[in-house]
């Protein structure tokens, strides 16, 4: 019985967990030839309360905002007048703005066309008209705004285009805005004289007389929207092809990656993982190989040096192999994980690769870092004040009562507010939620892929026939998963269902009769022809584990149960033996109560955490 997941297992990607079949091995697998089809926003029904909830939240927060406040910082930097109340925070524009001063007027209008993007997409779930309306309004008050001097004011001036690529496109594909392609390419042709030109490593100089926040810019994550929008706009998308390929940071980044060479240490760790994205569509759209085993390589080289929790990037870093830095930040950083833009470029990467590779350990992460990362993220309040970091703070009992270990750091982590207002982060968690939408299924002719658990309702064509599918349960809080057919005529199809590869006994039942169940690449095929009233029923067992951070040391561990890691509700160190951790025991709906030295440790998930100091790690002692 495995109790336990090391480093080296996951990389390698271990045996995948069957039941009644043959063992398989859990790895990349040879592209196909066609990705899987993406679901439409509209076509899923959810229903999860945590989800609903975030969700509740960004809109209320997006539609609460005034035009006039949106729009002051592209007309202050232009030179027009500029009415209304501003934002502050990173959101507002400061000519004078000093980065060793200032915090307020970092990334003026940064977040702009990510909001868009956001309230376009909320509006393909909805259909709420007042969503759509407000998406396109902004469009057109921008369109006034669009001058080469935004870029020349602007200390990122790449991402801030890179944004607007995103809003306006998912105003154009996903809210109708007919007039969102002209000004996209206004808003390029205004934008030209300001970029490098070619993607430029952060922190290297390309705009002289300027002070090192100039240098910030992530010129390489460009090409991820680039490609998309060129592949919406056909023939007439060929300069934002161009302008992709451009930007690809083949050199420094991409070639080595593809060769195996793991080149992520030192690499500022949200913006180098969104650059996977880009290689991702540099394969999907441009058909590069080179660029979909970057991705792949770029992929495992993550797994190698993430958290339990499926985050990674401590301060923001990613590290080299073998340097123990990750380790190390356990006791000396509070700010491990970037969590709403890490989690975005993570849930990404993932969709994207599994489209591609069919490989259920993508899967596996996205579902790992969704649960345990960006769905505890506090809410986004109306002032800006935002959830950055989870604070993976967990300082080993050896040094508990040593002098670093006391003061501001304390031994355990908390989920704070950022003290920044508007930060980035404001502006991928309104996507990342709804974007839950889209990561629960995949299709493709002739066959549905499930890949997230979600309590939800999706709607699909198979051919003629009009198909509904119902997705039941409390999963992850029990293990039993039920769906339920709905079908306009009879019709053959394959369902595949993603089974964990920690679900060790996982079962299957069709109209309550017993199918053997055989896992290839993280996925179980019920091939058959379907009518209303058809019942699946699988159940995926859980049982606590314990996974090991750094394997130079294995006392460190993070405890798990099914896809959600356990966070001990405590404030000094918890020693445990082996047998307590694999004897955790359930304390009532979402809570268990570990057996440590320190007597009986409540432990619960992440989105359950609340104000309460808390440690990702334990210390396993025997």
């Amino acid at each position: 019985m495995s109790t336990g997941i090391n480093r080296r297992e996951l990389l390698q990607g271990a045996a995948a967990v069957v039941a009644g079949g043959a063992m398989q091995r859990v790895g990349f697998a040879a592209a196909v030839a066609r990705p899987l089809e993406e679901v439409g926003y509209g076509q899923v029904t959810l229903k999860s309360p945590l989800h609903l909830a975030q969700m509740e939240n960004v809109r209320t927060v997006l539609m609460g905002l005034s035009d006039n406040s949106l729009l002051m910082p592209f007309r202050k930097m232009v030179g027009q007048d500029a009415p209304g109340e501003d934002l502050g925070g990173w959101y507002q524009y400061q000519a004078d703005y000093n980065y060793r001063r200032d915090d307020a007027g970092l990334a003026p209008s940064a977040t702009f066309g990510q909001w868009v993007s956001a309230l376009s997409r909320m509006y393909a779930i909805s259909g709420d008209q007042e969503l759509r309306e407000r998406a396109v309004r902004l469009n057109r008050l921008y369109a006034q705004t669009i001058a080469t001097e935004y870029y020349a004011n602007n200390r990122f001036p790449a991402y801030c285009f890179d944004k607007l690529v995103c809003g306006l496109m998912d105003a154009h594909r996903l809210a109708g805005d007919s007039d969102a392609l002209e000004i996209l390419e206004r808003t390029r042709k205004a934008a030209l004289p300001e970029l490098p030109g070619h993607a430029v490593d952060r922190e290297v100089v390309w705009r002289e007389g300027k002070d090192a926040s100039w240098t910030w810019d992530e010129s390489y994550t460009m090409p991820e929207n680039l490609y998309l929008v060129s592949a919406q706009m056909g023939p007439e998308g060929a300069a934002y092809r161009e302008m992709a390929e451009r930007y690809l940071d083949d050199t420094t980044y991409f070639d080595p990656l593809a060769r195996g060479e793991n080149v992520l240490g030192g690499k500022h760790a949200y913006s180098y993982v969104n650059a996977l994205c880009s290689a991702m569509q540099a394969y999907m759209v441009g058909g590069s190989e080179k660029h979909l085993q970057a991705a792949k390589n770029g992929f495992d080289m993550l797994l190698a040096q993430s958290f339990v929790t499926g985050g990674w990037g401590p301060d923001e870093l990613l590290q080299a192999p073998g340097s123990g830095k990750v380790h190390a930040s356990l006791a000396r950083s509070h700010n491990s994980f970037e969590t709403p833009c890490g989690s975005y470029a993570h849930m990404k990467l993932t969709r994207y690769l599994l489209r591609c590779t069919r490989d259920g350990r993508c899967g596996d992460s996205m579902e790992r870092v969704m649960y345990n990362t960006v769905l505890g993220a506090m809410p986004l309040q109306p002032d800006g004040h935002a959830f950055y970091y989870s604070d993976y703070h967990s300082c080993p009992a050896a040094n508990a009562g040593s002098d670093s270990a006391k003061g501001a750091l304390g031994a355990a982590g908390k989920r704070v507010y950022s003290t920044h207002r508007w930060p980035c982060c404001s502006g991928t968690l309104p996507q990342v939620v709804a974007d839950y939408w889209i990561n629960g299924y995949f299709h493709e002719p002739g066959a549905v892929w499930v890949n997230l658990y979600l309590p939800s309702v999706l709607r699909w064509s198979e051919g003629e026939t009009k198909v509904e599918m119902e997705l039941e349960g409390t999963y992850p809080e029990t293990p039993e998963v039920r769906l339920r057919m709905k079908a306009s005529h009879t019709v053959s199809f394959a369902l595949k269902l993603r089974i964990p590869a920690w679900a060790e006994g996982a079962s299957l039942e069709v109209n309550g009769k017993p199918v053997r169940l055989a896992v290839v690449a993280g996925f179980a095929t019920v091939r058959r022809k379907w009518r209303t009233g058809d019942t699946v029923e699988l159940q995926l067992p859980m049982k606590p584990r314990f996974e090991v951070l750094d394997e130079a040391r294995p006392d460190t561990v993070g405890v798990l149960f099914g896809p959600r890691v356990l966070f001990a509700l405590a404030s000094e160190p918890v020693v445990a033996s082996k047998a307590h951790v694999l004897e955790i025991q359930r304390a009532g709906s979402g809570e268990w109560t570990l057996q440590s030295a320190n007597g009986p440790v409540k432990m619960v998930p992440f989105t359950s955490v609340g104000d309460e100091p808390y440690l990702t790690y334990i210390q396993m002692a025997g």
